[in-house]
């Protein structure tokens, strides 16, 4: 207990020798120091290897400013001072000032700006079942409707139109600079990409996919510039619609149209090697020639039939020279003759294949070579007619899936410059210049206290 109160005593004498004797401690900063020797001594005990505090920094923190120097306590001040001073300059010339500078730009040299809107909508005669007019323009959009609306988005946006526009219109003088207002002019003698990106900051196009609408708007520096543009626009976006639709549907049809001719020209052949042949053969149909050619051959066998009876007839009635018998048998023969001539006429007797049985002039081989001609030209008429079924079937088809623009809010013109947002640009700009300031400072502070 000796030695333990020995190292309790030791640093106290020695904090009690270094300070002065007009300033005598407090009973809390003397409570301390007594904490602090007790710790010393307990670790002196366990043989643990200790750092003794500085003479000056005996007290860890003081009470009191007032305890302080007067020479610290003025550094200290100016070192204060300073730093809010750099912090103050920095806050006026990143955020103060240039905030002012915008928020007088936006509120006196800032030119007014006029805006009009259109909307309209890609639509497809077979697409859905409205019954209203409110339900065409409301229902939801086919896949092929919703592709052509990307696409007319994509035109309205492209160079092509602003090219179109620049030279209809002339946008470097309707967009020229008005008065000061340098920040929203288009400037001069520019070229066609640089315009586009001017174009695409005065129109906006909107696209609702669950409608289809397409919504634009754009803005001018007066009204009737503003509703004209749009009409240009909606007058373009309608030519392109119309052009592609037109281009669909002669692609649906070119294929059905080209069938027809196809089928078109081989009846015409098919008819014109009929009516050669009909020339050449001096007949309609030679089928109708072998029905009167078998009439006639069977007309004449029962005329010979008959009068081989009559000649039996007379034989068993008088002799063979009598003048009857020799009739009888002279017009017999006569008309075996005519048989024999009417069946060369009707066939030869004998086969022929090939175009030996096309080429012949009997009735068997006309009658071939004709129905051969008439086979044809009974596909061809069959074909033609399949054909011009495709055809109009595929025309039905191509109306059906043709493509229009519905418009239904036209091109307004608007009474009220609502461009540019003064006091939301204004208000943005400064909040975002404060916002860039304090993640400077709170960068800059997390740096030093690092450091």
């Amino acid at each position: 207990m000796a030695a333990k109160d020995d190292a309790i005593a030791k640093p106290q004498l020695a904090l009690a020798a270094n300070q002065s004797p007009t300033s005598m401690p407090s009973p809390k900063t003397a409570e301390r120091n007594k904490g602090i020797a007790l710790l010393e001594g307990l670790l002196r005990e366990q043989s643990v290897p200790t750092t003794r505090l500085p003479e000056g920094r005996a007290r860890l923190l003081p009470l009191d400013e007032s305890e302080l120097p007067l020479g610290s306590n003025w550094a200290w001040f100016k070192k204060y001072q300073l730093r809010h001073t750099i912090l103050g300059i920095s806050f006026l010339l990143l955020v103060a000032l240039p905030s002012a500078m915008v928020s007088l730009y936006m509120a006196f040299f800032a030119a007014d700006q006029y805006h009009s809107s259109a909307s309209f909508s890609v639509r497809s005669i077979d697409a859905g079942g409205a019954t209203d007019i409110l339900g065409m323009f409301t229902q939801a959009s086919s896949g092929s409707t919703v592709s052509d609306s990307y696409i007319l988005m994509d035109y309205i946006m492209s160079e092509r139109v602003v090219a179109a526009a620049d030279q209809r219109f002339n946008l470097e003088k309707i967009y020229a600079t008005r008065g000061l207002d340098y920040f929203y002019g288009i400037g001069s003698n520019l070229a066609v990409e640089d315009k586009l990106e001017y174009w695409k900051e005065m129109v906006a196009v909107n696209f609702d996919h669950a409608s289809g609408i397409i919504q634009v708007t754009v803005k001018a520096f007066e009204p009737k510039q503003a509703q004209a543009i749009t009409q240009f626009i909606v007058e373009n976006s309608d030519n392109l619609v119309n052009g592609l639709s037109l281009a669909a549907r002669n692609d649906v049809l070119r294929a059905t149209q080209d069938e027809v001719l196809a089928s078109e020209a081989r009846l015409g052949r098919a008819r014109v090697a009929l009516r050669h042949y009909r020339d050449k053969s001096q007949e309609i149909s030679p089928e109708e020639e072998a029905k009167l050619a078998v009439q006639l051959i069977a007309s004449l066998e029962q005329q010979r039939t008959q009068l081989n009876a009559d000649l039996v007839t007379a034989r068993n009635q008088m002799g063979e020279s009598t003048p009857r018998i020799r009739l009888l048998k002279t017009r017999i023969g006569s008309i075996e003759q005519q048989l024999s001539v009417e069946r060369q006429r009707l066939g030869t007797g004998e086969e022929r294949v090939g175009a030996d049985a096309l080429s012949a002039h009997d009735v068997a081989g006309r009658i071939a070579e004709f129905e051969e001609l008439e086979t044809e030209r009974e596909f061809a008429e069959r074909a033609y007619t399949a054909s011009l079924a495709s055809l109009e079937k595929a025309r039905i088809e191509a109306n059906n899936r043709q493509r229009y623009l519905a418009l239904f809010i036209e091109p307004t013109l608007s009474e009220l410059a609502q461009y540019p947002t003064r006091f939301m640009s204004a208000l943005l700009v400064t909040l975002g210049l404060l916002f860039a300031w304090g993640i400077g400072v709170m960068s800059y502070y997390n740096i030093r206290d690092r450091a």
